[in-house]
């Protein structure tokens, strides 16, 4: 059976938990605080020596780090990833842009402002975070004005990738008040079987 270590606020934990549940797949989840420094650990450095988290255990001493490669490595011969060349370059592409685009901005802002309780502290950097978050953000909505998912005409990896932290990006100060498409878009992803919120297991 897999091992999912795992912090529960995390969106990047979130993401394989919900891939993960929404495939049947039986999974143990241990609990790391990073608020507490456990992913520093000697013990956990030997599982990530990059010292985060998700980490998915496979086999004994055979570990996978990267929230979007765990969600590749999953997603593998399921309807979670498609079949064709060029919309499999879609997804990755998404989920680099998540990576690179959003998840800095959108993801990084929450975790200052609700997990860390400091958001006068970091005051000047979150004004930046809003100004490349709000574009990141912009990014999806006018995709979306012409798609109901991310690629093709279907539920993706790339919409779980995204997914985890626009859900709850007004945790990090953004308004999604005027992302109507996005807005639409969350809804679908909600009403996907056995979808589970980022709170739950």
């Amino acid at each position: 059976m897999y091992k999912l270590y795992d912090f529960l606020p995390s969106g990047n934990g979130y993401k394989v938990r919900l891939l993960l549940t929404q495939l049947q797949i039986p999974f143990t989840r241990i609990e790391v605080n990073i608020l507490n420094n456990e992913s520093r650990t000697p013990e956990f450095l030997t599982k990530n020596p990059n010292g985060k988290i998700p980490v998915l255990e496979i086999s004994p001493n055979q570990y996978l780090t990267e929230s979007n490669a765990i969600l590749f490595y999953l997603s593998q011969n399921t309807s979670y990833f498609p079949n064709n060349n060029f919309e499999q370059a879609q997804v990755m592409q998404w989920l680099f842009f998540e990576q690179y685009s959003h998840e800095p901005n959108i993801a990084t802002s929450r975790y200052w402002i609700s997990i860390l309780g400091k958001e006068r502290e970091y005051k000047q950097q979150l004004k930046q975070k809003k100004i490349l978050g709000y574009a990141a953000l912009n990014v999806m909505e006018k995709h979306l004005q012409t798609q109901d998912f991310f690629v093709g005409k279907t539920y993706t990896i790339a919409d779980i990738g995204l997914y985890a932290y626009t859900h709850v990006a007004e945790e990090g100060g953004f308004s999604l008040t005027e992302f109507s498409y996005i807005k639409r878009w969350l809804n679908r992803i909600e009403n996907q079987p056995r979808y589970i919120g980022i709170s739950n297991f």
